[in-house]
């Protein structure tokens, strides 16, 4: 066999043989953010209907305790980079998946208020210690391995295009199984998500090695002295955000433009499409992009902003296209930007406190999710062109800001 349909199998061989060279710890880590996110996702996307149809919750009360759960989530991510930098990522690790563990039991048991956000709360704030932990041990362990020359010449990028793909197998396995257990019932599902969290904890405490907290003897605030007066990062961090304000569009404004149009049914398997882009596409397209370096992370965003832009220019068509068109781009500009983004942290941090920078960068993004979709909402009750073309410009000010950023001193790699 020979040709395109040879190459292309040929390249998903070599990505699966590219995660078999990675040294164990970090084949634990990258499969960790798969586990995860089947567990999240046996429970999370049903979390509003038990609550408002088993328990009787009203609408008000509901969201309470959805941003109640998101704000302990990414408020709190700099607390759990901190406490990863000072006590080290595995116990912060085993913590968040006991926290997870607690919580998931107590939406499952819980028939009141204060039992369902106590459950809410500590599913948030397990994953507040547990991603910096998991983000920052594996910018470290694969920048060790890249400075050793590699296996086979993996980048660090490379890995975190890995990260990313088995991060979306969680997120397409993790409803299926939480649907086949919803035919029993809301506390079948917790209580096996709970179940798997044990099982990840039970794996991270047999196989992840202890590491030397880096910055143990320092004080607990030093982290975050040192990050907020590294302004070059704290530039790059609010250009970032963009990025999870644009993806967190794919639940706002794309229901709402499915609605407008009458194909609210479409929205599940265009979440399937854009899974299927990451794990397919995912390591080829961070292969390219690391050759590119900044252009690929400017060109990212700029489809991001071409996705909003084609949306807004289509309106007047009440058609379902380009609402295919959106997710498609916006994928494609995701998967440009976000390994090469993750892996420029470490090298802005000049490989310090790599929990710390990483809990500021998604709680950076955690507060333009909360002020932009606040703001996107309010604007989907006007004309239905406005929202489109603010969101369009969001991320297209986020590539102006990250091209002059880096590219009037390129990052130096250290080491």
């Amino acid at each position: 066999m020979s040709g395109p349909a040879s190459r292309t199998g040929l390249r998903r061989f070599a990505a699966l043989a590219d995660f078999g060279r990675l040294p164990l710890v970090m084949k634990l880590l990258v499969t960790t953010q798969g586990a995860f996110n089947v567990g999240f996702y046996m429970v999370l996307p049903y979390l509003a209907a038990h609550l408002s149809e088993d328990l009787a919750l009203a609408g008000g009360v509901v969201g309470l305790v959805l941003g109640l759960r998101t704000f302990s989530q990414q408020g709190l991510f700099m607390v759990g980079g901190i406490l990863a930098d000072r006590w080290g990522a595995k116990p912060v690790i085993l913590v968040g998946c006991i926290l997870r563990v607690g919580g998931f039991v107590l939406l499952g048991v819980s028939g009141s208020l204060a039992g369902v956000i106590g459950g809410a709360l500590l599913t948030g704030f397990a994953a507040a210690l547990f991603s910096p932990a998991v983000e920052s041990s594996l910018a470290r362990e694969a920048g060790l391995l890249e400075r050793a020359g590699g296996r086979g010449g993996l980048t660090r990028a490379d890995v975190f295009a890995m990260f990313a793909v088995s991060g979306q197998l969680g997120t397409v396995v993790g409803p299926l199984v939480g649907t086949a257990l919803l035919l029993v019932d809301f506390r079948l599902a917790c209580l096996v998500a709970a179940g798997a969290f044990v099982l990840i904890l039970v794996a991270h405490a047999v196989w992840l090695p202890r590491r030397p907290a880096p910055h143990a003897d320092e004080p607990m605030l030093a982290g975050w002295a040192e990050v907020l007066a590294n302004r070059r990062f704290l530039a790059f961090a609010a250009g970032y955000s963009a990025y999870l304000l644009c993806y967190n569009q794919l639940y706002l404004a794309l229901p709402a433009e499915l609605s407008r149009t009458g194909s609210e049914s479409a929205l599940g398997w265009l979440f399937v499409v854009a899974s299927v882009m990451v794990i397919a596409g995912q390591v080829p397209v961070t292969r390219w992009a690391r050759t590119n370096g900044t252009r690929a992370l400017v060109a990212g965003f700029a489809l991001m902003a071409l996705a909003f832009a084609v949306v807004a220019v289509a309106l007047p068509l009440r058609a379902l296209w380009p609402a295919v068109v959106f997710v498609v781009v916006l994928t494609a500009g995701q998967m440009l930007a976000v390994p090469i983004a993750q892996d420029l942290v470490p090298q802005l941090a000049r490989e310090r406190r790599l929990g710390a920078y990483f809990g500021v960068l998604s709680s950076a993004g955690g507060v333009a999710v909360l002020i932009g979709s606040t703001a996107v909402g309010a604007l989907l009750d006007g004309p239905p062109v406005v929202p489109w073309l603010v969101l369009a410009v969001v991320p297209l000010v986020a590539a102006v800001v990250l091209g002059g950023l880096l590219g009037r001193a390129p990052v130096a790699r250290v080491g």
